[in-house]
């Protein structure tokens, strides 16, 4: 497998941590706990849901450490998934992840750091219409309000400032990663140390596998007995999974990379490592803070910001603001930089948009950065509409969750791709070999396989819809696919 040439390779393993980390931290850390909380029922099974979301994620970056050595390849997962199975596997992936996961995720992210600015300027609040909603149906309607609209000028700003070269994507990463890492550092420090509640201590730690206050997965089935809490777990995973989510996202620009057969694996192991370790010292900064109750009713499910609350009176509000702004600006810079590569590799297959296979004089696919930044643009505009309170919401957190039970099946089977290559090119160079192969391999695809079960079985209304995503992309690869393709590259 060739080395790609046409790009610059500026990424050391710093910078590639710092992708790695960036796009993993946005903003789901300071909130997912509170609804895991109430799904699984005590503390101790709520830092067990943790532990099991950092396993599987720490394990399967180090399973695609084998892969990123062996074809260190712009594209990453979907150049694993085309010469591990066929380019049908790696375009369903890279159709999804262009359609939602990729863009979906930018938009909610996007939406986010606007949510939160919200706090420093009132100007900017979701009810603040520039475009009054327009409906489209009874459930749908499009609108464009201040927030909106500060949603798609980071899109914007960020996609052309990654459009001007990887330098300036690779210091924009740099700075906002390493500054929300230390914001969550300093959340942690700060809960373990003045936020030192003796009666949450007592209460979470004193009854660390007593289970309360806990709600209904569907009627009937709750945490209340053995079999109900081995569905919560498994059903909370999508708080926690996608909350450690995008770490794959440093494969795409391997392409990118210095001595990449040995440093996007080194970066996939480091930045996984530090951050699922920070994730689980927030939660015990959490628990240590705030009684269980309430970390599972938090207001608008803000854990972070009612911690910080409690140990700043009146200031927690405005410090977690300033540093979700900085979280998920440098998170959506990781995303917009890495994402554009996936399609850019499409495109150099015949199964993208023909120009975003093409790189600019920066050395960057400007026209993949561009599509990109368009869609997810476009995706924070469309709004849900609920009749009966009269609330609207927004069309692509519908979306992500109907792609997390999709993003899993991928991960399974790019895991899968190890032991197919393992079997159809076992004289290919691998300087890096899974840890702990075949078994701890093995033992992601069958944990990652029962939590897929799960969801497909406990949360259907959210999970079937993204298989229906995936599938709608089969008549478009055929539409697409140039005569006469190889079935295999």
């Amino acid at each position: 497998m060739q080395l790609d040439t046409e790009f610059t390779r500026g990424l050391g393993l710093f910078d590639a941590t710092m992708v790695v980390v960036g796009s993993m931290v946005g903003s789901g850390i300071f909130i997912v706990s509170a609804d895991m909380a109430r799904t699984v029922g005590a503390p101790g099974w709520l830092l067990a849901a943790w532990v099991v979301a950092g396993a599987l994620t720490v394990v399967g970056a180090l399973s695609y450490g084998e892969l990123a050595a062996m074809m260190p390849r712009a594209g990453g997962q979907y150049v694993y998934l085309r010469e591990a199975f066929s380019p049908l596997w790696g375009f369903l992936y890279g159709w999804t992840l262009f359609l939602v996961i990729q863009t979906g995720t930018i938009a909610a992210v996007a939406v986010g750091f606007a949510r939160y600015s919200g706090v420093l300027w009132p100007w900017i609040a979701e009810d603040h219409y520039l475009v009054a909603p327009v409906h489209l149906s009874s459930g749908y309607a499009v609108s464009l309000s201040t927030t909106q609209l500060v949603g798609v000028l980071l899109i914007g700003l960020l996609t052309w400032t990654n459009t001007r070269g990887l330098e300036y994507g690779r210091i924009v990463q740099n700075v906002f990663t390493t500054a929300k890492t230390g914001a969550v550092v300093g959340l942690v420090v700060v809960g373990l140390t003045l936020g030192w509640n003796h009666a949450a201590v007592a209460d979470n730690f004193g009854q660390l596998w007593t289970r309360r206050g806990f709600s209904d997965i569907t009627p009937g089935v709750s945490a209340a007995t053995a079999f109900g809490l081995f569905v919560a777990i498994c059903v909370s995973q999508t708080g926690s999974l996608f909350s450690a989510d995008a770490w794959n996202n440093i494969t795409f620009t391997a392409g990118e990379v210095k001595d990449p057969r040995r440093n996007v694996p080194l970066s996939l192991a480091l930045g996984t490592s530090l951050v699922i370790g920070l994730y689980l010292l927030a939660n015990v900064a959490y628990l240590v803070t705030l009684p269980f109750a309430s970390v599972q009713h938090a207001p608008s499910d803000r854990v972070a910001t009612a911690t910080l609350d409690a140990i700043f009176p009146g200031a927690g509000t405005l410090i977690m603001a300033i540093g979700i702004m900085i979280s998920t600006f440098g998170c959506n810079n990781g995303l917009i930089l890495a994402g554009a590569r996936a399609y850019y590799a499409m495109a150099r297959d015949g199964l993208f948009f023909k120009p975003a296979g093409v790189l600019n004089q920066a050395k960057v696919p400007a026209w993949a950065l561009g599509l990109q930044g368009v869609w997810a643009a476009i995706l924070v505009l469309p709004r849900t509409y609920d009749e009966a309170s009269h609330a609207y919401g927004n069309l692509y957190s519908n979306l992500l969750d109907y792609v997390i039970s999709a993003a899993l099946i991928f991960y399974i089977l790019t895991i899968a791709g190890v032991f197919r290559l393992r079997h159809t090119r076992p004289d290919a160079e691998r300087p890096y070999r899974a840890f702990g192969y075949p078994v701890v391999p093995a033992l992601y695809i069958a944990g990652a396989a029962t939590i897929l079960i799960t969801l497909f079985v406990y949360r259907t209304a959210t999970t079937w819809p993204g298989l229906v995503i995936v599938l709608l992309g089969l008549p478009v690869y055929f539409a697409w696919r140039p005569r006469g393709m190889n079935p295999r590259h």
